[in-house]
């Protein structure tokens, strides 16, 4: 028997960066039209390899992003950016998008925070049309900043809880800034309505995951990988079904783990830990959602009925309406009963 496209495996996309959404040649293109220069390792398409895990590999890193997000600058390029997210996902089998932004680092070129937002949300209503992948927006908070930055923003997101923004998260290097410091951003958007999603367990230890959940009641948390040093808290995980974004091609870069198979996919699937896998930022890493599943198939040894299961959890552990999360666990199923191809 052969193997059946995972491609065409039904599923949902959780963990995407806007300015990582970003396809390599558009960047190019952005970067000419406005004339800057991009460092020599952004001009390459290969793949990061970095330490992140040191400080001096999380500044190369953070450096390098900047970079790519200087060159979206106008309304055109948010509106492209958008797009070609929505595009690259429909191609690659997901039916709902959660794209993660910081409208503060857009606002300066676009008048505004305000208008940033309600560019983006009209940017993703068109997308979605266009595409027939829903997207919701979360709004991310810069831990890197002071927790009033976050307050600001939550107050934002709230605003445009019933216009297509599902949550709040916080991203950013967690060595920078402790979860618990933003309780009170968190609990502004939450009062609106918005699900808690912030990022955690990656560079910091399992003592992030915990405050995410306990002090933020965060509805999912971003990678969270770092839960595997503390089997009570992967017991509290798998008890709440609190869904972990796992984005396997990321951690191997930034340097979380020492290669794919030291990423715990299987370790947390085994713990029952809901894992919906992502691909952070696809312009960085080089590698998008589809190539999250094969390494969970190549290198972690999923079935396929097991792949049906991570794709069943990132429809669970997502925003999406109710209709959408329907639809997309009859073509999950209808997936696995269909027969694999004859083997070549």
């Amino acid at each position: 028997m052969g193997r059946r496209d995972l491609r065409t495996l039904p599923k949902a996309h959780l963990h995407l960066h806007f300015t990582g959404s970003m396809r390599h040649a558009t960047l190019l293109d952005l970067a000419e039209h406005h004339g800057l220069r991009l460092p020599d390792q952004l001009r390459r398409r290969e793949p990061l390899e970095l330490e992140a895990t040191d400080q001096r590999g999380w500044f190369r890193f953070q450096r390098l992003y900047d970079a790519a997000r200087a060159a979206v600058q106008t309304e055109e390029d948010i509106r492209r950016l958008v797009l070609e997210a929505a595009q690259d996902d429909a191609a690659e089998g997901s039916g709902w998008l959660e794209l993660q932004v910081d409208p503060s680092t857009y606002a300066r070129h676009l008048g505004g925070l305000t208008p940033t937002v309600e560019l983006i949300l009209d940017a993703a209503r068109d997308a979605a049309a266009a595409t027939g992948v829903g997207i919701g927006l979360i709004l991310a908070a810069n831990r890197t900043r002071h927790p009033f930055d976050a307050r600001t923003l939550a107050r934002l997101a709230a605003r445009y809880a019933d216009a297509g923004v599902v949550g709040f998260g916080l991203s950013n290097d967690e060595r920078r800034g402790r979860a618990a410091d933003f309780d009170r951003a968190f609990e502004i958007a939450r009062g609106a309505g918005l699900a808690a999603l912030p990022h955690g367990g990656e560079l910091g230890g399992p003592s992030e995951v915990r405050d995410c959940l306990r002090t933020l009641r965060a509805h999912r948390i971003g990678h969270g990988v770092r839960a595997i040093e503390d089997p009570a808290l992967l017991e509290e995980l798998a008890a709440a079904r609190i869904t972990l974004e796992v984005c396997p091609a990321s951690n191997v870069a930034l340097g979380v783990a020492d290669d794919a198979a030291a990423v715990p996919v299987r370790t947390l699937m085994t713990a029952d830990v809901p894992v919906a896998l992502g691909a952070d930022d696809p312009l960085l890493f080089g590698s998008r959602l589809v190539d999250q599943y094969v390494i969970a198939r190549d290198v972690h040894g999923c079935t396929d009925a097991e792949l049906a299961d991570l794709a069943r959890h990132s429809v669970e552990g997502s925003l999406a309406p109710e209709e959408t999360k329907y639809r997309l666990r009859g073509r999950i199923a209808a997936w696995l009963a269909e027969p694999p191809p004859p083997a070549h």
